[in-house]
């Protein structure tokens, strides 16, 4: 494994992740229970994030060049 594990980009998206995780939380205790926000948005939104933002972030990896054929060669 080269370099570290989480670059600039996974941490970026971590923070929105977690930004994200907040306000769906927020949204989640907001008012009386007929809420709109309690009920539809939050739920959509926290889901979304775990099973979506999350797994992106941690699988994230940016694209390394690859050597072209005539590299492969010489090598």
């Amino acid at each position: 494994m080269k370099g570290p594990f989480f670059s600039q980009t996974n941490f970026r998206l971590l923070g929105l992740s977690i930004a994200l995780l907040v306000v769906g939380f927020i949204l989640l205790g907001q008012g009386p229970v007929q809420n709109h926000l309690s009920w539809s948005v939050a739920p959509v939104l926290l889901v979304g994030v775990y099973c979506v933002l999350v797994p992106i972030t941690i699988l994230y990896k940016k694209k390394e060049d690859e050597p072209t054929a005539k590299e492969k060669k010489d090598t």
